[in-house]
């Protein structure tokens, strides 16, 4: 979905925006200053910045760093699978891990994203602190489903997915400062309920028992949380917002445009029901998002110092 991180080089993976130490010394306060650094991760056919200028978290990273936090925006394959996009996340954790000299991470993914943290968290328990994913499909997308549903597989459908996907992929990448390989149906294939369903029992840590209740809060020494918001057409002047009105028409259930709440679920649930939808939950576009209503910043900030508040 819109919305998890590519390989890229050491110097690369400084925290977001870190060209002067906290911007001075400036800092307002500590509210956001968590022992470990915070990692961001984005979901399919997502990016860190295109042309050093559009941020994909638009203005929560420095929202983060304003109040004391260490940063870091990764960036995988905006078009893979699951276990592909999570091994070139853990790529880059482990150099984070190395530079930042924290020995664990606390990661936020979103949507896709939300499902290459838990690979990590899998298969390197030892480097993650906790893990937190937004508006993401562990149980599932019905959209996914659909499109699958409707490809022929290896027809002419599946291939113009495949080369339109990809080639979006490739220059999302180029415009970022990365090139990593594309594979759009594997990414779709990913995020259907079957697909889920089988990489659920590989990396299931935080999964809820039952359909739309709560997962654990720990396993493993890791913390576990989710948030989404279930409102896809916020804002009248934000274009996005049509088409993921279109797209939520898809789910039978309250949905962000693009993914179904209870499918959301992970962990501690700390809301699903934000008044936001797919892009809003990172303060997208450009931070249009709903009048009067909860500032994504502000859910990135408070769950910074619950992680504080934890010891995380």
């Amino acid at each position: 979905m819109v919305a998890g991180c590519a390989d890229t080089a050491p110097n690369d993976l400084a925290p977001a925006g870190e060209a002067t130490e906290n911007q001075d010394q400036g800092l307002t306060d500590a509210y956001t200053q968590t022992k470990y650094p915070i990692v961001l991760c984005h979901g399919m056919a997502g990016f860190d910045s295109l042309f050093g200028v559009v941020d994909y978290f638009h203005g929560i990273e420095s929202s983060l760093k304003s109040g004391g936090a260490k940063v870091y925006v990764t960036q995988v394959p905006a078009f893979a699978s699951t276990e592909a996009r999570g091994e070139a996340l853990l790529q880059q954790i482990e150099d984070i891990v190395a530079i930042s000299g924290k020995g664990k991470v606390n990661l936020i993914g979103h949507s896709h994203g939300g499902l290459d943290v838990r690979y990590v968290a899998t298969v390197r328990p030892d480097l993650v602190a906790s893990v937190t994913s937004v508006g993401s499909p562990h149980g599932g997308a019905d959209l996914a489903d659909m499109l699958r549903d409707n490809l022929t597989e290896g027809g002419f459908t599946e291939g113009v997915l495949s080369f339109f996907a990809g080639s979006l992929g490739t220059v999302l990448g180029l415009l970022s400062g990365s090139s990593n390989p594309q594979d759009a149906v594997s990414a779709l294939e990913s995020l259907t309920t079957e697909g889920t369903t089988a990489y659920n029992k590989t990396y299931g840590a935080g999964l809820p028992a039952t359909w739309c209740g709560q997962g654990e809060s720990m396993k493993n020494g890791i913390r576990y949380f989710s948030w989404s918001g279930t409102d896809a057409f916020t804002n009248v002047l934000d274009s996005s917002d049509y088409a993921l009105k279109l797209s939520g028409l898809v789910y039978d259930d309250a949905n962000d445009g693009l993914v179904g709440r209870c499918s959301s679920h992970l962990g501690v649930v700390i809301r699903d029901d934000y008044k936001m939808n797919h892009l809003d939950e990172v303060n997208q576009l450009f931070g249009v998002t709903a009048i009067l209503a909860t500032n994504p910043k502000s859910v990135f900030r408070a769950h910074a110092n619950r992680l504080k508040g934890l010891g995380l």
